[in-house]
């Protein structure tokens, strides 16, 4: 982990290019300065690709900066298409953290959840561009966190940045045939807990609304309409907040517990809404400080999962302006 660094914000652009890989002309770099453009033109890319390799910010961002470093110290001659060396050099440096990081993720106090990327509604927000893509949210993100580095290369590549096997295969060092039977094995896997069908942002934030008036009245006959029956709630306070170890399920401990944070806390009082990893979530705030982001999935209209982040420094990230 990069915890000595300086945390940083990511930034890109309404001009910033597709998520697709290898549709651009060879580029040669002939001095700092080009770098620097290609810093400007390929960080919302290359970070989108950490945050959902890794599901941190700091982490990601340090990344982004290793892989520039790296094209710095590389010789001109020897790179032949500046995009897919990045990619390449960034997913390599992924694979190789995410490696270092499960020890690390395996002993972490209670249920190990992504940091949260809040869209700020001011103009030329820095992630804006990155979280309008699919597959970003907070549950995607965490189911992610059962498939192993190279599994989740492959599904990222492919399943987001719309990569062909023969671009897979030369970022991942695998053969094609290889990295078809990894994209396969994985949608297997996780084929039953992916969404069936696109997300309504409209009547998701609708959803959230009620439940957050809900939970401001404390009104528990509208909360149980709201839950699914076999509702699962994860709290991440890393050990360093108080917050539940093991990840609580079934409809009626679910409700019990937000029953108790509402009572207990003004939390969800001065909570407000918020756009969360794409999707309308809350942020929970509490004596003029930020206290947890909430993000939910939602499957039939009603809510499935509840992910509650409250570790501080997860939510170091979380713009200043939303949280006063």
């Amino acid at each position: 982990m990069a915890q000595n660094r300086r945390a940083r914000s990511p930034r890109c652009h309404k001009s910033d290019p597709p998520d697709v890989i290898f549709t651009v002309r060879p580029e040669r770099r002939e001095g700092v300065t080009d770098v620097a453009q290609l810093y400007t033109t390929y960080k919302p890319l290359l970070f989108s690709l950490a945050y959902r390799m890794v599901g941190t910010i700091t982490d990601a961002e340090d990344m982004v900066q290793d892989t520039f470093l790296s094209l710095e110290r590389t010789r001109t001659d020897e790179i032949h298409n500046i995009k897919a060396f990045l990619c390449r050099t960034l997913t390599n440096k992924c694979i190789d953290f995410l490696r270092r990081a499960r020890k690390q993720r395996e002993v972490y106090v209670g249920p190990w959840l992504p940091e949260p990327l809040v869209l700020t509604s001011e103009e030329g927000d820095p992630v804006h561009e990155v979280m309008t893509h699919d597959r970003l949210s907070i549950a995607c993100l965490m189911l992610m966190e059962s498939l192993s580095p190279t599994e989740r290369a492959v599904f990222v590549l492919r399943e987001v940045l719309a990569c062909d096997y023969r671009e897979i295969a030369e970022l991942v060092g695998k053969t094609e045939a290889n990295c078809r039977k990894i994209f396969s094995r994985v949608r297997q896997k996780l084929s039953h807990r992916l969404p069936d069908e696109p997300i309504d942002y409209a009547q998701h934030e609708q959803l959230v609304e009620r439940f957050l008036a809900a939970m401001r009245d404390g009104d528990a006959d509208t909360l149980l309409a709201l839950l699914a029956e076999e509702v699962t709630l994860y709290s991440d306070g890393g050990g360093k907040v108080r917050a539940a170890i093991f990840p609580i399920c079934t409809r009626e401990r679910v409700l019990a517990f937000l029953l108790g944070v509402a009572k207990k806390t003004s939390a969800f009082r001065a909570g407000r809404m918020a756009n969360v990893n794409g999707m309308p979530g809350l942020l929970c705030v509490r004596d003029n400080r930020l206290f947890a982001v909430m993000s939910c999935s939602v499957r039939c209209g009603r809510v499935e999962a509840i992910y509650l982040i409250l570790n501080p420094e997860k939510l170091r990230h979380v713009p200043a302006m939303e949280t006063t």
